[in-house]
């Protein structure tokens, strides 16, 4: 890369007042909602500008605060790439170096929405129960202290300090994966609220809105060359790129505090009195599919989705999970055929600009798996039918944190629960006895799931080690 390429630079169009706030401002909002709400501001104005927080690394501050906070959103299609520069996006805060401030702007009334995207983990839960975590190092922390460091603890501590100056609290808009996800975040607030002032927790239920929302895109991490690949292109150097799929999907449950959002409709978003028929068909069609063949996947040697697809023992596998175990349990939402759907789903994965590593999605299982795969598990079960590409799903992460893949090289495990996963794991003197030990914790399943997926899993886990991951998914019926 020549060493005078200059760097991208925010353009002197006017600037925006800003009116929402983000937590956790990563590659996904800045690939997705920050670029919705940009052409929302394009076509029918609003003072919509977003200050991103960063609850813990200054890293993407750091890369973006020299371009002014523009950056680059690159559509990676089938038929060739297309760049186009974001601004909607007009600071960064990192909440570790200085809590209050990021406070005083949440608190401040010309913030409206607050969203998040701060993954299954940020929110400080059960992922079996949805109910806040207690024990968690980080409430525990914001139970005993104005200047909190969770997700949960930022809202509430923020909304305490609008209700203290008479101000109308802010729209809490959840952009993570997860089912019910609005009623998910507003109980963990008004959970961690009750804790600390049961009256705030009134005036937050009374007055306050968490509409639940779902969001779609493929956002492969981005990697050096293609910050190289992007300059050479453009001619202007950007350290903070982010790179996407064409295809994008938001549904919002049209609920604000007094109204005020950006215009959303003009833009594409749905909005809809209810996200959840949505939510059920993407968490599980989408999601579950993503989990299930990251898993076996990455057994299987296989670096990306699109090398997995590539694969035809995982094609037809994907296809088996759609038709026979996903669909069979899914009500659609009105004017959405699944099936369609499903083969919609199938040329994203196949896309081979995308390169999204089945180790990236394999992160966090543990808080993955209660809702994109065992919500389908108990169902189907009580329904009468079986599902043996999932139940081999559940086997393939229990193998995965245990840490050792088929060729015996240890596994990068990123999981809140990693060193605990792999020590029940390495504790277990049989594949019975570590399914056991797997299913026995109760933040991943609770225990009439585990009763059920027992032996089914079981019988699963041994296919996986005596055949290892492609062979033991060819032999499935």
């Amino acid at each position: 890369m020549p060493a005078d390429i200059p760097r991208l630079t925010r353009s002197d169009a006017a600037r925006p007042e800003i009116g929402i706030v983000h937590l956790g401002l990563g590659a996904f909002f800045r690939a997705h909602g920050a670029i919705y709400i940009a052409e929302a501001m394009a076509a029918s104005g609003g003072d919509w500008g977003i200050v991103g927080v960063s609850l813990q690394s200054p890293r993407t501050r750091d890369l973006l605060a020299p371009q002014q906070f523009a950056y680059t959103a690159l559509e990676l299609g089938p038929d060739g790439e297309r760049p186009q520069v974001i601004e909607s996006v007009q600071d960064v805060l990192v909440a570790r170096e200085d809590p209050a401030a990021v406070l005083a702007l949440m608190a401040d009334p010309k913030i409206r929405i607050v969203t998040l995207t701060v993954t299954e983990k940020g929110y400080c839960h059960e992922p079996s129960t949805g109910a806040l975590n207690r024990t968690h190092p980080d409430i525990i922390h914001d139970l005993a202290e104005d200047l909190p460091v969770s997700a949960p603890g930022f809202l509430v501590r923020a909304l305490a300090q609008r209700r203290a100056a008479g101000t109308a609290p802010f729209t809490v808009l959840t952009c993570d994966n997860l089912p019910k996800n609005g009623h998910l975040v507003e109980g963990v607030v008004l959970d961690l609220a009750r804790a600390i002032d049961p009256s705030l927790a009134d005036w937050i239920a009374t007055r306050g809105a968490f509409p639940a929302c779902m969001v779609d895109r493929i956002v492969p991490a981005t990697k050096a060359e293609d910050v190289e690949r992007l300059a050479a292109a453009t001619g202007r150097l950007d350290l903070a790129p982010v790179m996407h799929e064409p295809f994008r999907q938001w549904v919002v449950e049209d609920r604000f505090v007094g109204g005020a959002r950006p215009d959303l409709g003009t833009v594409g978003v749905q909005l809809v009195e209810d996200v959840t028929p949505y939510e059920h068909m993407k968490l599980r069609m989408l999601n579950g599919t993503h989990s299930s063949l990251a898993y076996l996947g990455y057994l299987a040697g296989h670096e990306t989705i699109a090398d997995t697809m590539a694969d035809p023992v995982f094609e037809r596998f994907v296809r088996r999970l759609w038709q026979r175990e996903f669909i069979p349990a899914l009500t659609p939402p009105q004017g959405v055929d699944l099936p369609g759907y499903a083969e919609a789903l199938h040329a994203r994965y196949a896309n081979p600009a995308i390169r999204h590593r089945t180790w990236q999605i394999a992160m966090d299982g543990s808080q993955k798996l209660p809702q994109r795969i065992l919500g389908t598990l108990s169902e189907t079960f009580h329904a009468g039918r079986e599902a043996s590409g999932l139940v081999l799903a559940v086997a393939a992460w229990m193998r995965y944190v245990g840490g050792i893949d088929e060729a015996g090289q240890p596994i990068d495990v990123k999981d809140p629960l990693a060193a605990r996963l792999r020590a029940l794991s390495d504790g277990a003197e049989s594949p019975e006895a570590r399914v056991d030990a797997l299913l026995s914790v109760h933040e991943v399943f609770d225990p009439e799931i585990a009763e059920l997926l027992g032996p089914r899993v079981t019988d699963a886990y041994r296919n996986l080690l005596d055949l290892g991951a492609r062979a033991a998914t060819a032999a499935l019926s």
